[in-house]
């Protein structure tokens, strides 16, 4: 609406440019001899007024102008500004693929476990999985993946007969875990003395190794986002 009322601003303007142009084209060109003097002051004083609204009305076009640039240019920043919102929004979905820095995590089962033996008979339960995650976000993570499956604000980890599933897909020892993130600050916190690995490790003899990546890639999620209760208020 504001693009539209410059555009008829600028139009306005230049109509009247023209008008006044013609007519001073008019007054200087239709000076007869023997004009009286007082006449001559006269029109040479109408002339000048006529000239200094044209400069006045030049100006207003060149503000105008301006202002449709201005307008054209808040238009595309608003424009980049909601794009950077919906890839933010998308990240934090969960359904495109990113890359960064970050770290591999992964968990096993002890040197000697029997890899046969069923899901709930092993060392690593979903219940750990899920705290290794949550410990990860809670050091400002952006994106995590399990065993090549985005976690996502709906996603489950739990056991599911014989297995653990995650996105409803079941997965196996080892477990990778790749978090985006701060490097550091996620190592620190998964690395503090008497800490959540310290337990894993330490206490239930889980195999864990952590290592920082300067660029990761964690996948999109490849399950249905459907969402058939939550509607936008």
């Amino acid at each position: 609406m504001a693009k539209r009322s410059i555009f008829a601003s600028i139009s306005l303007v230049a109509i009247v440019l023209g008008l006044l142009l013609a007519v001073q084209f008019r007054v200087s060109n239709n000076f007869p001899n023997g004009i009286p003097r007082e006449r001559t002051q006269e029109l040479a004083g109408e002339l000048r007024q006529l000239t200094g609204e044209n400069e006045t009305l030049q100006k207003e076009i060149y503000d105008l102008k301006l202002k449709l640039e201005q307008v054209n240019a808040g238009r595309q920043q608003a424009v980049q500004a909601i794009q950077s919102e919906l890839d933010k929004a998308k990240i934090a979905a969960g359904i495109i693929t990113v890359t960064g820095p970050g770290v591999e995590v992964i968990l096993d089962n002890p040197q000697g476990f029997d890899p046969t033996l069923p899901a709930e008979l092993s060392i690593i339960r979903d219940d750990d999985l899920l705290k290794v995650v949550n410990e990860l976000r809670a050091a400002g993570t952006e994106a995590l993946s399990l065993n090549g499956h985005r976690i996502t604000p709906i996603t489950e980890i739990r056991l599911a007969g014989s297995f653990i599933n995650v996105n409803t897909k079941r997965v196996v020892p080892p477990y990778q875990i790749l978090a985006i993130g701060d490097p550091d600050a996620m190592e620190e916190a998964l690395t503090l003395p008497g800490g959540l690995l310290d337990y894993l490790g330490g206490d239930l003899g889980i195999e864990i190794k952590i290592k920082k990546h300067e660029e990761l890639t964690v996948p999109a999620y490849s399950g249905d986002l459907e969402l058939n209760y939550a509607k936008q208020t």
